[in-house]
């Protein structure tokens, strides 16, 4: 069955050659019960180890059922464990974290078997070694006799025709070695049964061979019974591991040691939240650098703005405004959205506040500090609340009344309103100290013809000749008429002016008006007073008054030109497909956003995919460095996984099942924490801040990566497992 001839092995350490043992020759059957004692050192482990595959040999030949052995590399010596040998170890090597059951049937579930196939088959050799009630007892708990006896059981089930015990009652008590030796006297009646001992007293009775090593050499080989004739010998069965196997080992693996879970969750833990934050950071980086553009026409440039006006240039009504509400995605209208890009200021005293004029029916969340308007002159501002004025003035400001003048650019004394602060809203924003005032609709409208005003050009129609004159409104003047300075008479023939026909026609970008009004009258200095009510004549030469209403005819007009703000900017061009349905031309008002930040943009990309490769790299190898030491602590489990049949494919496989488990459950409970900082149930701004970069893909891509990396540790710490021989391995130091 197994023979060895002139078989050597030697050590290489530092340039030091040693002998493990040298030129040994031994025929060895089915049926024997060999014993091999010798003192320390004299080689008989190691013989032990070349002769169940765990160790290699360089010299000589090892005859396996009449096959050469010495060209064997590892994958060979992996299937002669699988198909010859099964071990039994002086330290047991059982998984502790396992039940007795777990121990026994790992063998079986390395080599392919079925679950549900070999449940009766195990708990038979349990009963058989009398550990039936310690079944499903953790191997831990047991005693040393009792370990042994799952080490005999795990050894029978694999039903291999040889088995190799390395003092297999070394650190049991004498009663204990003495059931021990009697199990392995049964198990040797169709196996060859190879023990090392140093106690050849315990052994001597049922041994049928006892050979004697000394310095590395066989100096006695005892045949005590001959064996007559060897039995047929059967090879031990096995398959591929099964996929649902697999699974379950990796799924075991996982959690069988609370400690290695813990750590090598906080690891991933670090792992993916190191990637995330350093990605998101830079997302951020990159989003604010685009937003750092300017426009000349836009002050507000957010994203979800949307610049509207009507394809036919007329006017918006109420129930053009009313079908923009019924749009899925419209959050708010600003009819006037001149305001939005117009700072105003509102002043008193010593105080004054600049920011937007913004509808009342737009106002979103709860006042801090006073009420809602109840009329029109009521108004509130939303300030952040680091100014100046809301820690240590808000007396100054809560129902007080401040002037707002200069819309448009008019600053006579007809554009100034009286209006009272109610109501305070604050907002944080480092370093933005810009206000918003929410004033009502009616005064939005009023102000609305300022704005026209400073938009409009006006041009005057006089005696066939466009001229540039300033038209101004006077209560005095005749609807339909026009009084005009008596110098304007010299442009007609015999200087006859009254009655003539005059034309005011004014135009911007929104529409065109025409007045039609013929001179009723010509002002001098001496009758100024009297048909206009004014004192000034020098201030007022040169200039055309019409009617009040008239003039409000040129300015007094709906708006022509509103924004909507949508709710999700990732659907905002279906939106704008929408409004174009509906008759109306939308631009996106970052369309008309210059960037000055191009440069720094692609740089700042650039560097993002350069320091997050880096990045991955360096925490590849940090973690990698972590997990295994952490994986190392349990060099002598994945050792026992090669000593019972698992191949390298197989280790890895398990190994890949775990980490993929513990950077899976790691990365849910990141995007859990994200998600409980996001609804400020953990309340961590930076984090808050930077999440809201990322975006479901990135969210994929970092998982993937995260998976990608485990695997990559699963194969090198693999690959370094089987790098050297199992028994190295197993002897590896933590």
């Amino acid at each position: 069955m197994l023979k060895l001839e002139n078989v050597s092995k030697f050590y290489y350490n530092k340039g030091i050659i040693a002998s493990g043992f040298t030129k040994v020759n031994v025929e060895l059957k089915i049926g024997e019960f060999v014993a091999i004692i010798g003192e320390s050192g004299s080689g008989k482990s190691t013989l032990l180890n070349v002769i169940s595959g765990l160790d290699s040999y360089e010299e000589g030949e090892m005859y396996v059922n009449g096959k050469e052995t010495s060209h064997y590399q590892e994958k060979d010596f992996e299937e002669y464990r699988r198909k010859y040998i099964a071990n039994i170890f002086q330290e047991f090597n059982l998984i502790n974290s396992y039940t007795v059951y777990q121990n026994v049937e790992l063998v079986l579930l390395l080599n392919g078997y079925k679950k549900h196939k070999i449940k009766k088959k195990i708990l038979d050799i349990i009963d058989k070694v009398g550990l039936t009630k310690f079944k499903n007892t953790k191997v831990s708990k047991l005693s040393g006799g009792q370990k042994q006896r799952v080490a005999i059981a795990r050894a029978m089930v694999k039903d291999t025709p040889i088995i190799v015990a390395d003092e297999p009652t070394g650190n049991l008590d004498s009663e204990s070695a003495k059931e021990i030796i009697e199990l392995l006297k049964k198990v040797a009646k169709d196996k060859l049964v190879v023990v090392v001992t140093h106690n050849i007293e315990q052994i001597e009775d049922v041994a049928t061979r006892i050979i004697k090593m000394h310095d590395g050499r066989i100096v006695q080989n005892i045949e005590k019974k001959k064996i007559k004739e060897e039995p047929e010998i059967t090879e031990s069965k096995y398959h591929n591991i099964t996929l649902f196997n697999k699974y379950r080992l990796g799924v075991r693996n996982t959690f069988n040691i609370a400690s290695k879970f813990l750590l090598l969750f906080a690891v991933f833990f670090f792992l993916s939240a190191s990637i995330l934050t350093e990605y998101a950071s830079f997302q951020m980086s990159e989003a604010n650098t685009a937003d750092e553009g300017y426009s000349i026409a836009f002050r507000d440039l957010s994203e979800n703005r949307i610049i509207i006006n009507k394809k036919d240039r007329t006017y918006f009504t109420n129930e053009d405004y009313e079908k923009i509400k019924q749009l899925p995605n419209i959050d708010y209208i600003v009819e006037d959205d001149i305001f939005i890009d117009e700072q105003v200021p509102i002043y008193k005293d010593d105080m004054s506040l600049y920011g937007n004029l913004l509808d009342i029916n737009n106002f979103r969340g709860d006042i801090n500090y006073g009420r809602m308007p109840e009329n029109d002159s009521e108004i509130i501002v939303r300030i952040n609340e680091e100014h100046f004025y809301i820690t240590n003035r808000l007396e100054e400001l809560l129902n007080k009344t401040f002037s707002l003048q200069g819309i448009g650019g008019n600053y006579n004394n007809e554009s100034t309103k009286d209006l009272i602060v109610v109501g305070v809203q604050t907002y944080k924003n480092a370093g933005h100290y810009d206000c918003e005032f929410y004033v009502s609709k009616n005064l939005l409208n009023e102000l609305r013809n300022d704005v026209n005003k400073s938009y409009s050009n006006i041009k005057v129609l006089l005696n066939n000749k466009y001229v540039q004159y300033t038209v101004e409104p006077n209560d005095n003047v005749p609807e339909g008429k026009a009084i005009v300075d008596d110098e304007f008479k010299y442009q007609f023939r015999y200087n006859r002016i009254r009655n003539q026909p005059i034309e005011i026609s004014l135009n911007n970008i929104y529409y065109e008006e025409v007045l039609n009004l013929s001179i009723s009258n010509t002002y001098t200095k001496s009758n100024l007073k009297r048909l206009l009510g004014l004192n000034e004549y020098d201030s007022n030469r040169n200039k055309i008054f019409v009617n009040t209403e008239d003039y409000n005819k040129l300015f007094n007009k709906p708006s022509y030109q509103s924004s909507v703000y949508v709710k999700d900017v990732e659907t905002i061009d279906e939106t704008m497909n929408d409004l174009q349905n509906l008759g109306i031309n939308p631009k996106k008002v970052t369309d008309f956003k210059v960037n000055q930040g191009e440069a720094s943009l692609r740089i700042i990309k650039i560097i993002k995919v350069i320091v997050t490769i880096i990045l991955i790299i360096v925490l590849f190898f940090i973690s990698y460095l972590i997990i295994k030491i952490i994986l190392k602590s349990r060099n002598v489990y994945y050792a026992t996984l090669r000593m019972l049949g698992a191949t390298y494919k197989n280790v890895r496989r398990i190994l890949d099942i775990e980490l993929f488990i513990n950077s899976t459950l790691s990365y849910i409970v990141l995007l859990l924490f994200i998600h409980l900082v996001k609804t400020n149930v953990i309340h961590l701004e930076y984090i808050a801040q930077i999440t809201e970069y990322i975006g479901l893909i990135e969210y994929v891509l970092m998982y993937l990566v995260l998976i990608l990396i485990s695997k990559l540790i699963s194969r090198k710490f693999a690959k370094k497992l089987f790098k050297n021989t199992t028994i190295n391995t197993y002897n590896e130091e933590v």
